[in-house]
């Protein structure tokens, strides 16, 4: 199975199809986070998930943490996916599947240390795919994405080998490293947001060079 791009911190409709022309399988809308790039408004992120087109994903990155807020969200930005980058602390899963049907669940799994691959096998039962990043929501400001840190891919590829459920890898990915990751983990799909940007604008050029670097892994590793 080829492994599949998904591009985040997309803020404008050129971005999206940027993106989506040089190869993304998904683009990435972020709302209203505690800290990182590429926030935008809730009216911003329905105008670009409206000329996605079929076939892309467009993920609605949201930081509440009740089934109430996360549905509102997702009803205005009328993404194809919710990935929610903290915990889900007011309902459940159950009731988010109940009010969005159709739409995909991804649950952000913040990799510190061992004790995320339990995390990780707890909550692959209930939603769509895992999201595997290096945010820390331990911090008075919390981290819930664009940090451009790397982790250790070793507990990454262990989540991998335990879930039975599509993993993104996300966290300090770019054209020069991506293709070792991949070798790495083995991932369903790879997430990058900073690594194929310049000045904050996303470059065609970098999103070209990650491409490549992709293609060269599914070609050689896959």
């Amino acid at each position: 199975m080829l492994v599949r791009v998904k591009i985040c911190c997309i803020s404008t409709i050129e971005e999206a199809e940027m993106a989506i022309r040089n190869g993304a399988s998904a683009i990435g809308l972020v709302s209203a986070m505690p800290s990182g790039p590429g926030v935008i408004s809730d009216q911003r992120i329905s105008e670009i998930a409206k000329h996605v087109p079929p076939g892309v994903s467009s993920f609605l990155l949201t930081s509440e943490r009740d089934v109430p807020s996360i549905v509102g969200q997702q009803r205005r930005a009328r993404s194809t996916a919710v990935q929610i980058c903290d915990r889900l602390e007011h309902g459940g899963y159950p009731d988010l599947r109940e009010a969005m049907p159709g739409i995909g669940i991804v649950q952000v799994v913040h990799v510190r240390g061992p004790e995320s691959v339990s995390e990780a096998i707890g909550v692959a039962p209930h939603v769509d795919a895992i999201l595997l990043d290096s945010g820390n929501r331990s911090l008075p400001v919390k981290e819930l994405g664009g940090t451009g840190r790397v982790h250790d891919w070793n507990i990454s590829r262990r989540i991998r080998e335990q879930v039975r459920v599509p993993v993104y890898l996300a966290g300090g990915l770019n054209a020069e490293n991506v293709f070792d990751a991949i070798a790495a983990v083995r991932p369903f799909g790879v997430d990058v947001c900073s690594g194929v940007r310049t000045d904050g604008k996303l470059d065609e050029g970098k999103l070209a060079d990650l491409f490549d670097q992709v293609a060269a892994a599914n070609s050689r590793l896959l």
